[in-house]
Order: structure tokens, then C-alpha cells, then sequence
């Protein structure tokens, strides 16, 4: 069995596991990153960087290589409601130079900052490794057992962060309770060809009991098509030709490309989750990301909540895991900064479901009209500029203060 010993060994090569990676290895920890699959190649995950995580590559030096990368830009926030468009803010109210939202496939954000972990001399990322039992030694996580495309593995590691999403082998393992918020929601995936110079850049579009968001990706749209929990195999059962007119119905722009979508093969099903663990560490192991809170689509703020979760536990941990100086007991500080932001966002985000897109799925006769939550926003500039900031920063932003003991390269 190959070994490897590491300060730190982070399981989960998703946006928090990259990012916690990248930060631990440039303050001078030997870092590994464990990765199961063979790539980021996984069409389903979310694309939206958002101003605070464009902040944040900024202050690590990157936001200019960043851009290099293929990505287009959202301003502001807007819905189609019965063909009717709403505009419910922008972010040119933030006090940020990116005063937008970037759409970029997560697989080119994620090679990304790999390659600029990669410079660092303490950064190393395995790929087809899949955690398959953690060590403990006095009740400690002392490291992980690991099957790789090279046979067994075993990292030993100061410190385990579990990143490794909602459905995470390591809370599980460590014996983590969960606590369940609950989703009325669940969301169907698929891609749909975008016409040339196509000028709409809404997220939102609603028809009778539809809602579909639609994500530009340059040459497709990435369509996410909102269903009530546990009414996939309706949708499924009900055949293609009903879903298409479903699409269509919300999406009229659509309905010239939508007959691309040929097989429910194409269409991938998204089971929505909004949880968090009640603690997140014990002796060894710390959990961030969706594996310590897993968030609704709403708002699309998952990803930069896992890196901002990366981001402190970086500031909080990284020198005095460097240093050998860190203890068990440090590791409660990031639940405990962490767990208000957390909170905050998952309840906004319950909020909107049950009282923005449960009513809208639920209106199946007549064509949609604008919730008034939404109303209310879209008609007071305070509100505006309050929800700008609540999708494009979040609840408390987060900055990179991590020892720089060896510089990324720009």
C-alpha cells in the first residue's frame, strides 16, 4: 500500500476542496487534495462566481488569468412572468470593482485554480481517489484509507477537511449529525442550443406551474427546469413531447431549439437539499463546503459559500498547522464564524421557496404574475441594493489573511 503524509488532506475536489487546497499549500502546509474522479467534467455542477469570490482571486493575484478562461457576465437580476420581464436588481449598487456575477462551467473554474495550486511546491492532487474509510488512532481522524487508479493509498494528515458534497462519505464515517431544513423543490438539467448574439440575459422565466432557469453558456443555455420534490418520474412518465411544451411554455425563446433535447437521457435529475451538520469538526476532521451545509440553488450562492468556508478556515488554521502549532480545539472557530452567514442564507433562501416557488408551480391555470415579494424589491431601491449584496457578497464576506509563505504565480 503507497503512503503519504501530509499536514493536511482534503477529501473532495469541488470548489471549497480546491480552494482550501490551494490556500493550506501557500502557507507552507504539505497539502494533498483527493479527488475521485478522473476529471471535473461533471455538467451538473453549478457555474455562478460571484463578486465576492472575484474579490477574493483578486487579492490572491488570479482575477486577470481568471478572465483568460471562458465566461460571460450577469449584471443584474431579472424574470420573465407571463412574457412580462421584471427586473428585480443589479449589482451596480455594490462597492466592488466586479460589479457582476460571472458564469463559468465549473470544470474550467476548477482547472483553474488547480493549475495555480499546482506552482506550489506544497500542493499535490490526487485524481481517481475515493475516499473509502478514514483512520483514527485514540479517537482522533488521523488520515485517510483511499482506493486509486495506482491500488490502496493511505494519507496520514494533521489535519482531514472533508469536501466532498452534499452527499459526503466523510460526515458520514465521522458520525456527524445533520440537521434537515428541508426542499419542496427538486430540478431537472439539460442543455439547449443558444441562438448567435441571442441579447437576453435573464435567469428567470415562468409559465403556468413552470419555472426554468436559464444559465448562458456561450453557444447553450444550461437549463435547470424547477419540479415539486419527488415529481421527477411524473415528468418522466408524462413523455418527451409534454416536457418540451413545458420548457417552451416558460421559455419561448426556446421553442425553436428545444426539440435538441431528443431522450430523457439528456436530462439529468438534481435532488435539492438544504441541511447543516451540528457540528462541524471533531478531534482531526473539519467539514466546510456543501459536506458541512448543503444549500438550495436559490440565489446560486453554494459556491461561493464553500469558498468562503475555505477562505476562513484558511485564515483561522493555516499558520498554525504550518507552524505545528495547532490543536484540535482551533477547529471549532469555523463553525463558529461560519454558522451565522450559514443560517442566515439557507433561512432567506426557505423563505423564497415556500413563498416565491411554491406559489409559481403552483398556478397551473392562468399565466404568472410577479410574487409579490418580488414586487415589493423591484419597486424600492433600498431593497434592491440589499439583495444585490445578499447574492453578490453574502451574509459576511470573507478575505484571504492565510500566511503567504510561497506566492502563486500570476
Amino acid at each position: 500500500m503507497r503512503t503519504i503524509q501530509a499536514d493536511c488532506c482534503v477529501v473532495g475536489g469541488g470548489p471549497a476542496g480546491i480552494m482550501a487546497g490551494l490556500l493550506f499549500a501557500r502557507a507552507g502546509c504539505k497539502t494533498i487534495v483527493l479527488e475521485k474522479h478522473s476529471d471535473f467534467l461533471r455538467d451538473f455542477r453549478g457555474d455562478t462566481v460571484h463578486p465576492s469570490t472575484l474579490d477574493n482571486l483578486d487579492e490572491l493575484g488570479l482575477l486577470e488569468t481568471f478572465f483568460q478562461r471562458p465566461h460571460q457576465k450577469l449584471k443584474k437580476l431579472s424574470g420573465y412572468f407571463g412574457g412580462n420581464r421584471l427586473d428585480v436588481t443589479d449589482f451596480s449598487s455594490l462597492k466592488t470593482p466586479n460589479k457582476f456575477i460571472v458564469f463559468m462551467p465549473q470544470w474550467h473554474f476548477l482547472d483553474f485554480l488547480c493549475d495555480a495550486a499546482r506552482e506550489l511546491p506544497t500542493f499535490s492532487i490526487e485524481m481517481n481517489a475515493k475516499a473509502e474509510e478514514l483512520v483514527f488512532a485514540n479517537g482522533r481522524v488521523t488520515g485517510v484509507k483511499v482506493s486509486s487508479s495506482e491500488g490502496p493509498l493511505e494519507v496520514s494528515a494533521k489535519l482531514t477537511i472533508g469536501a466532498d458534497g452534499r452527499n459526503s462519505f466523510i460526515r458520514k464515517s465521522a458520525g456527524l449529525q445533520v440537521e434537515e431544513m428541508g426542499a419542496p423543490i427538486d430540478v431537472l438539467w439539460f442543455q439547449v442550443p443558444r441562438k448567435v448574439n441571442e441579447p437576453d440575459e435573464s435567469l428567470l422565466n415562468t409559465g403556468p406551474g413552470q419555472i426554468v432557469i436559464t444559465i448562458d453558456r456561450g453557444d447553450y443555455y444550461q437549463c435547470a427546469l424547477v419540479i415539486p420534490k419527488d415529481a421527477a418520474q411524473k415528468v418522466f412518465e408524462a413523455g418527451l413531447d409534454q416536457f418540451r411544451r413545458s420548457v417552451a411554455s416558460a421559455v419561448p425563446k426556446l421553442a425553436d431549439q428545444i426539440d435538441s433535447i431528443t431522450s430523457f437521457d439528456e436530462v439529468k435529475l438534481l435532488t435539492v437539499k438544504v441541511d447543516r451538520l451540528k457540528s462541524w469538526s471533531r478531534a482531526g476532521l473539519l467539514m466546510i463546503g456543501d459536506s458541512a451545509h448543503a444549500m438550495s440553488p436559490v440565489g446560486g450562492v453554494g459556491i461561493n459559500l464553500a469558498i468562503q468556508d475555505a477562505i476562513a478556515a484558511a485564515n483561522l488554521l493555516a499558520g498554525d498547522l504550518a507552524e505545528n502549532r495547532l490543536q484540535d480545539g482551533h477547529l471549532q472557530k469555523v463553525q463558529k464564524r461560519r454558522m451565522w452567514p450559514v443560517r442566515a442564507t439557507q433561512f432567506a433562501q426557505i423563505q423564497a421557496q415556500n413563498n416565491i416557488i411554491k406559489p409559481l408551480l403552483a398556478n397551473t391555470g392562468s399565466q404568472p404574475k410577479p410574487p409579490l415579494p418580488l414586487r415589493i424589491v423591484a419597486a424600492i431601491p433600498w431593497l434592491q441594493r440589499k439583495l444585490a449584496y445578499w447574492v453578490g457578497i453574502g451574509v459576511r464576506a470573507e478575505h484571504i489573511r492565510s500566511p503567504e509563505r510561497f506566492p502563486l504565480k500570476t
